[in-house]
């Protein structure tokens, strides 16, 4: 199982929409994927579930099966880690190939108590701080194991908050959309010290527990989540170049992304249509996304019943062509396995 968390401190630049494309795409290749919807806004669970579904996993009188209904018992202080819920999804070509852990707008009521177990991990009595914490990984485990998953895909909130940083501890790896914009930059000048001080805090707090002889009898992540590289997202075109509005801010983020991301030397940054380091260009497919919410499927699955003729047919088929390549690429920095 190989887990990618998607993240960037910059909202709106198409996160959620990018798990939910690459968690069909790699469904389609063949993989049994689990998608975590950790942001506690929970969109990505909206686009993969119907509301009368939603309102039915959500319902507490007998004990939501979400995401945070699962954490619930121990934040409560009345257990553990409970039942871990994966609902299936995706149509019928997709039968058991992809799951969904599905989030809780209320998992942000988790904020402040994961906050504070994350200090108390540094105290003599701190088996329950690691077991909080330690939470969103023991559940995405649970997941995969359920669905016997290759790959899961987290989708996160737009924040460096605490659940976030329990969330990305549970990824191995980390991409970073990005939108043309001085906002994205931004956000990658504040992502790239906050990931590393928080890599080294909890690899800290593991060593401490452990030289004081005192295991956790639990499963821990390794809390690795290196990056994997970027997609810059939504960038409009003209005769194959960025349009000028956005040329400016795309010729900056292969420097930052070295700068602040990977902590290294950026006087020799390539362009960023050379950039290894670049997983994608994603262009805007406008026109496409409302015929994909109204039919409540990815843009690439589209076809003339759902209104994808003419040039949407073709535009369909080059969002095929742009997810696949990109699957793939993203697998490969990753290390997930897809038969050729």
């Amino acid at each position: 199982m190989k887990t990618i968390a998607f993240f960037n401190n910059k909202g709106g630049v198409g996160k959620t929409s990018l798990v939910y494309h690459l968690a069909w795409m790699y469904a389609e290749m063949g993989l049994r994927v689990v998608a975590a919807d950790l942001d506690p806004q929970s969109n990505l669970s909206a686009m993969l579930v119907r509301e009368e579904r939603l309102e039915e996993l959500w319902e507490t009188e007998n004990g939501s099966r979400t995401i945070y209904g699962a954490m619930g018992p121990l934040l409560e202080g009345v257990g553990d880690l409970g039942p871990v819920h994966v609902e299936p999804v995706g149509d019928a070509d997709l039968a058991g190939s992809l799951g969904l852990l599905v989030g809780d707008l209320g998992l942000s009521l988790a904020e402040s108590e994961l906050n504070t177990q994350w200090d108390k991990c540094l105290t003599e009595d701190s088996r329950r701080a690691f077991r909080v914490i330690s939470l969103p990984w023991r559940a995405i485990e649970s997941a995969a194991q359920q669905m016997d998953a290759a790959v899961v895909l987290i989708d996160v909130g737009p924040n460096l908050g605490a659940i976030n940083r329990a969330a990305l501890l549970a990824a191995e790896q980390v991409v970073i959309p990005l939108a043309p914009d001085l906002y994205s930059l931004q956000g990658l000048r504040n992502l790239g010290p906050t990931l590393r001080r928080w890599r080294v805090d909890w690899r800290d707090r593991v060593l401490r527990r452990q030289r004081a002889g005192r295991p956790v009898d639990i499963s821990l992540p390794a809390g690795q989540f290196a990056p994997a590289g970027y997609i810059v997202m939504q960038h409009a075109e003209r005769m194959r170049y960025p349009v000028r509005a956005s040329q400016r801010w795309i010729e900056q983020i292969p420097t930052v992304y070295r700068e602040e991301i990977l902590d290294e030397d950026s006087s020799e940054a390539p362009d960023v249509r050379s950039d290894a380091e670049c997983l994608a260009l994603l262009k805007q497919y406008r026109s496409l996304m409302p015929l994909a919410q109204q039919a409540r499927k990815p843009m690439f699955k589209l076809n003339a019943a759902d209104g994808a003729l003419g040039g949407h047919a073709t535009a369909v088929r080059n969002c095929y062509a742009d997810f696949e390549r990109l699957a793939r690429r993203v697998a490969q920095k990753c290390g997930v396995v897809i038969d050729p």
